[in-house]
């Protein structure tokens, strides 16, 4: 504290009379926390577009009907186009094995997967009783997990159509595009939302070292034609409000911390996790720093790198439109 009375003699600035410490703390922390929510966002419809794209927008569904009718025999004799030998297939074969067998030879898939009663139960759950038989002929599902592409290739729909007529063939990848897409438009908007908040926060920092400038302006004139350079007084300025961005900015990223820890747990099971019991993790009695940072543990490391660049990023911003402004205004003096 005695340093600045000091400071206050040497020059006659007296900054901390021009530049308040109350109003523009408080309002870069809420720049700060519309920042720290519009990342977050941005952040989150990026790893939702991953996984709609590399997970289920990768999967074919195959459905074969009667699948445990015979199959109809391989065109010819020689190599057919899903490049499997027609001679060699056994004369009672069914519809469902000639079709695991044509997708897992040409499909060039990571996994052919045939659901199980079970989980054909589980993906009807939502619009059959589950105590009730199934007394309709389920077709038989597969599950095509595409390496490089999302469609089968044409040889190997020619190939299941010759053998195993009347499968219906279903891209997942349509609404995974329709939903890639959304989450894209879902990035823009978090990325002009930070924009936005970037240009206030300057417009924000700029009107009040102006005022400050207003208030010392006789101050200013006077160690000026003292022999004052426009840098000394631009630094003086540009580290006080540097200062003052740099605790307004920690402050907003501390407040947005439990707002995107709930975020975070609520979007939990959009990610493959488990739904959390949101008042055990709240309850006083339970917190403890092993509980905190469980909780903390659910923000992405990107999120966390983020908040921490946040306070920085805000007191860069205000150290750099200060030095603008201010030798902009000395620039007018006479």
């Amino acid at each position: 504290m005695a340093l600045w009375p000091g400071t206050r003699r040497r020059d006659g600035l007296a900054l901390r009379q021009a530049i308040p410490d109350r109003l523009l703390p408080f309002l870069v922390g809420a720049m700060a926390f519309l920042a720290a929510l519009a990342l977050a966002g941005g952040i989150g419809a990026h790893a939702l577009s991953v996984r709609w794209t590399h997970g289920a927008g990768a999967v074919v569904t195959v459905q074969v009907p009667q699948p445990d009718d015979p199959a109809l025999p391989a065109p010819g004799t020689g190599m057919n186009g899903a490049g499997m030998n027609g001679a060699a297939m056994a004369a009672g074969t069914t519809r469902i094995q000639a079709a695991m067998a044509t997708l897992s030879a040409g499909a060039d898939a990571q996994a052919v997967h045939r659901l199980t009663d079970g989980e054909l139960r589980n993906l009807l759950a939502p619009w059959i009783e589950q105590g009730s038989d199934l007394v309709l002929p389920m077709p038989a599902v597969i599950e095509v997990h595409a390496r490089d592409t999302r469609h089968l290739p044409d040889t190997v729909m020619q190939a299941l159509q010759a053998r195993v007529p009347g499968i219906v063939v279903e891209h997942d990848s349509i609404w995974s595009d329709r939903l890639a897409a959304l989450a894209d438009s879902l990035q823009t908007c978090a990325l002009l939302a930070i924009f936005i908040v970037i240009a206030v926060s300057a417009i924000v920092i700029m009107a009040a070292t102006r005022a400050g400038l207003q208030a010392r302006r006789r101050a200013i004139d006077l160690i000026h034609s003292l022999g004052a350079t426009d840098g000394y007084i631009a630094a003086r300025f540009a580290w006080r409000v540097g200062a003052l961005a740099l605790v307004g900015g920690t402050c907003g990223s501390i407040l947005a911390m439990p707002v995107l820890v709930v975020l975070c747990l609520l979007a939990a099971p959009f990610n493959g996790a488990d739904m959390p019991d949101m008042q055990s993790v709240f309850t006083p009695a339970a917190w403890n720093a092993a509980s905190a940072t469980q909780v903390l543990g659910v923000l992405p490391p990107s999120l966390l790198a983020m908040l921490g660049a946040l306070p920085v990023g805000a007191a860069v911003l205000g150290w750099v439109t200060t030095q603008m402004t201010v030798r902009a205004w000395l620039r007018r003096l006479p």
